[in-house]
């Protein structure tokens, strides 16, 4: 298989601020280093990451951005300073008494591809620091192991591996206001305004990973598959957790997107619960409410219910007239997102310090985290279209194979390989490129039409197909012959009896 040479080559600039170098440098800098580290998959599969480090001090320009006030400023005044490319990495050695950091921690995440680190001990303590934040910011090897999951014997895989969403060159997205209870509630939610101000930056910064359509809809009397429980305590419908799984069913008959889309759909579903069954709340496993009264199914998308306030006066006159808070709506939708596409922040030391990405939804560094694992999971799945295409095409003698199949076959080899060989170089940007044109090229050979056809005719389903049609026919010339066979032997045995 391809992605067992694979090697992932990441650049990390060590940038030494006066005052920090450590009193155990083995040469004096700049000097060049590289660790490199094994994650195993399976046993023919094992990806190699080699952090290639420059340590160096800081020029001129750099000491003056680091003389800002607040890590923030700092990280601002850096960004335009370091190497923009992607998958590359910049981290800044403070002196231990600098007041960037705040008092206890120790690491400063920044939000494009650098981070600081205060200096503290000699260089082994130094080089663990730089191992965990380069981990954190590039991947791990359980980000790794996920993405090739299904070369992974079950057993050794975590409860998160298969939430996130497999590769692909799209995705649409699905906004949907589900509203059972028309008579009661008149629902009006701004969802236009709401996706460009909230979700189109996120989309435009993933706009390098892949590409998204955004649609939405509004469904009249679409219900949950399951009936809340009433609780006499709180006078409130429950859902429990175990429930969860049965609402999504029902639903998805009425939303009816993913059926003609050609890329993954990913829906959001904002349920206003009808008036009988108000208010009603989420509860999890342990049967405390969830605050955000929503839940996400990996892989498909999110639920939210939005309970509406009962009426002060019974006399209110029907349906209630109500404006959905997108901005409360849109948080969660959007951590739902970054859910589904492995972004969530994982467990970190208490020490470090992340940025928050602002309103572009995702840091720089996240971005590159999903590049690195698409890139890899793109390279697999294209050995294993390939591959699962060269076992067919030997099982099938008469085949006959097409120029531009071939040519397609040729492509994503070459453009698989070109992507190996550019992660090798550290060229992330290149690298995903390389792999996504790698996966066009064997999806459109392994679809191909003239070789389609044929996957449905094999040999014995042409003898069930062509027997039939040939039996009627068959009889009488079989019974012809038998007749001249029998004819021919009497003529033989006649001239004996004259003698």
């Amino acid at each position: 298989a391809a992605s067992a040479q694979v090697q992932l080559a990441v650049p990390v600039a060590v940038v030494f601020a006066p005052g920090s170098v450590p009193g155990d440098l083995p040469r004096p800098l700049p000097f060049r280093d590289v660790e490199e580290m094994e994650i195993s998959v399976n046993v023919r599969t094992s990806v190699m990451s080699r952090y290639e480090m420059v340590y160096r001090g800081t020029t001129a320009q750099e000491e003056a951005a680091l003389d800002a006030a607040t890590a923030r400023e700092a990280d601002a005044a850096l960004h335009p300073l370091q190497d923009a490319s992607l998958g590359s990495l910049t981290v800044y050695v403070v002196p231990e008494t600098s007041s960037l950091l705040p008092q206890g921690s120790s690491v400063y995440v920044g939000k494009h591809r650098s981070a600081l680190v205060r200096a503290g001990g000699g260089l082994a303590a130094l080089r663990t620091r730089l191992r965990q934040l380069t981990q954190v910011m590039s991947f791990t090897a359980s980000s790794v192991t996920a993405v090739l999951s299904d070369r992974v014997p079950d057993g050794q895989l975590g409860p998160d591996t298969r939430r996130h969403l497999k590769s692909s060159l799209g995705y649409e997205i699905t906004f949907s206001l589900l509203n059972p209870d028309p008579k009661s509630h008149a629902v009006h939610w701004d969802i236009e305004d709401a996706v460009n101000r909230y979700v189109q930056p996120v989309l435009d910064k993933l706009s390098l990973v892949a590409n998204f359509s955004v649609d939405s809809q509004i469904l009249y009397y679409a219900v949950l598959g399951v009936t809340p429980r009433f609780d006499k305590e709180s006078s409130s419908f429950l859902l429990s957790a175990h429930s969860l799984p049965h609402v999504i069913n029902p639903v998805e008959a009425r939303l009816g997107s993913s059926a003609a889309s050609l890329y993954p759909v990913l829906n959001f579903l904002l349920y206003v619960p009808e008036r009988s069954h108000s208010p009603l709340y989420i509860q999890d496993k342990d049967g405390a409410p969830v605050s955000t009264n929503a839940f996400h199914s990996p892989r498909w998308g999110g639920i939210m219910v939005y309970n509406v306030e009962a009426p002060a006066s019974p006399q209110a006159s029907l349906p209630l007239h109500v404006d959905v808070d997108m901005v409360r709506v849109m948080e969660v939708f959007l951590a739902q997102l970054r859910l589904l596409f492995g972004l969530s922040r994982e467990e970190l030391p208490p020490e470090f310090l992340l940025e928050s990405p602002g309103n572009e939804g995702l840091a720089d560094w996240e971005l590159d985290r999903l590049l690195w694992a698409h890139t890899v999971e793109n390279i697999a799945t294209v050995s294993t279209t390939l591959t699962s295409l060269a076992q067919l095409l030997d099982k099938i003698g008469n085949i006959v194979i097409k120029d531009d199949v071939a040519s397609e076959v040729y492509q994503a080899v070459a453009s698989a390989q070109n992507a190996v060989a550019e992660l090798a170089m550290g060229h992330l940007h290149s690298a995903f490129q390389a792999s996504k044109k790698a996966v066009t090229s064997s999806e459109r050979a392994f679809f191909d039409p003239s070789l389609l056809h044929l996957l449905y005719f094999p040999d014995d389903q042409k003898f069930a197909i062509y027997i039939p049609l040939f039996l009627p026919m068959a009889v009488p010339i079989l019974l012809s012959l038998a007749k001249i066979v029998r004819e021919t032997r009497q003529r033989k045995k006649e001239p004996t009896k004259m003698d």
